[in-house]
């Protein structure tokens, strides 16, 4: 079993920053894929950021230039560092991370943005 610990969370005004962080524990060989996706009540899960192992990126249009996602794969931990947040970024965000061709995702941490 993989376990993910998720932290960095939390109430920042608009235009300000945060970092998230992801580590993964348990029974893990390799992590290939790292990502963050989030969700608003009622609403699909989506995509903000992933990165491969070897350090490739891809970002959703509504974070690109305002979010950078990085890992250190000895600690099998990942962040997404965030600046310029809007109110519209609010949502859980949830870690995401592959072993094997297995997806395993965080409980979660909330984001809110107030203006």
């Amino acid at each position: 079993q993989v376990q993910l610990m998720e932290s960095g969370g939390g109430l920042v005004q608009a235009g300000g920053s945060l970092r998230l962080s992801c580590a993964a524990s348990g029974s893990i060989v390799s992590i290939s894929a790292m990502g963050w996706y989030r969700q608003a009540p009622g609403k699909q899960r989506e995509l903000v950021a992933t990165t491969s192992r070897g350090g490739s990126t891809d970002y959703a249009d509504s974070v690109k230039g305002r979010v950078t996602i990085y890992r250190d794969n000895d600690k099998n931990t990942v962040y997404l560092a965030m600046n310029s947040l809007r109110p519209e970024d609010t949502d859980v965000y949830y870690c995401r991370v592959t072993v094997f061709f297995k997806a395993y995702w965080g409980q979660g941490t909330q984001v809110t943005v107030s203006s």
